[in-house]
């Protein structure tokens, strides 16, 4: 059996979605975006469609969309747009899941909707757009699920090499009778990172990973901690120097990671040792995502 290990990640300049052969890096296809400034993708290989986040042209005209097609660029559709998102990052699911989930950045808020645009929901709201949108403590960007145990992670970075990024959890649910504002079941897991971004929670093994594009020493880095129950403990940076570090994949066994950069670097990393590989060097990159096909 052939196990084939593709990687789709999201360039900025121009616009579009290229899937990457992670073994020679070589491009295997694109979509062309043709606008704004995408950040989030993920993959649905059951379903065969991708979804990714674009940020729009500029925070305050609330032009930011999420958009979806079939993995060969067909039936394109816009999910959610006209103002009800500003700036979307880190969007996530679960295969064949009911919701698609993201965080809005200058909107200051943790979303979803259905599968086809539907049902918009705010379950997180930590400002007033368009009055806090500034002020970067606000921000919330990076996103992962588990499911398991009915948790929702996520990340507000904080201002540029700031030292003041932190990592939440709370329900994937809102409460009954909540307002998204006044939510009770956030928990702080992590205070005073540079400037995490991008999330990645794996229950089965225990472990939380994120990259972050603050200052050096710790930031522009990859890293990762033990979670259960009572929070993050033993944080560890796995790889450093990275330039302006954004998107990250990672494997099911938690052996690989796949972080990429505003440099352009897309890099392969084996997690228990940080020895890193480069992939490949193109374009601004910001989101990943992981599909392996076994032929």
């Amino acid at each position: 059996m052939t196990r084939n290990i593709i990687l789709h990640s999201l360039e900025i300049e121009p616009a579009r979605i290229t899937a990457l052969s992670v073994q020679d890096g070589c491009p295997l296809s694109h979509i062309d975006i043709g606008w704004g400034c995408p950040d989030g993708v993920w993959i649905d290989p059951t379903e065969g469609r991708i979804y990714w986040t674009n940020m729009g042209a500029n925070p305050s005209d609330a032009d930011g969309t999420i958009e979806s097609a079939r993995l060969d660029g067909s039936d394109h559709k816009v999910l959610v747009a006209n103002g009800l998102v500003v700036t979307p990052k880190q969007l996530t699911s679960t295969p064949g899941g009911e919701h698609l989930y993201w965080c809005d950045r200058e909107g200051m808020r943790i979303m979803r909707c259905r599968r086809d645009g539907s049902d918009v929901e705010v379950l997180l709201q930590t400002g007033t757009y368009p009055e806090h949108m500034k002020d970067a403590t606000r921000h919330c960007v990076g996103i992962t699920l588990d499911t398991s145990n009915g948790h929702l992670y996520w990340s507000q970075k904080g201002p540029p090499k700031g030292g003041r990024g932190r990592i939440f959890r709370m329900s994937l649910d809102l409460p009954a009778g909540t307002d998204p504002a006044d939510r009770h079941d956030i928990e702080l897991l992590a205070d005073h990172l540079p400037e995490p971004i991008d999330l990645h929670v794996s229950p089965a093994l225990g472990k939380l990973w994120w990259t972050d594009r603050g200052a050096a020493p710790d930031g522009n880095s990859l890293n990762v901690a033990r979670v259960d129950e009572h929070g993050l403990h033993d944080q560890q940076v796995i790889l450093r120097d990275l330039d302006e570090a954004i998107g990250l994949a990672v494997d099911a066994e938690g052996t690989l990671a796949f972080v990429s950069d505003l440099g352009g670097s897309i890099r392969e990393v084996i997690l228990e040792t940080g020895q890193a590989r480069l992939i490949t060097k193109q374009a601004p990159t910001t989101g990943l995502c992981l599909v392996i096909q076994e032929d």
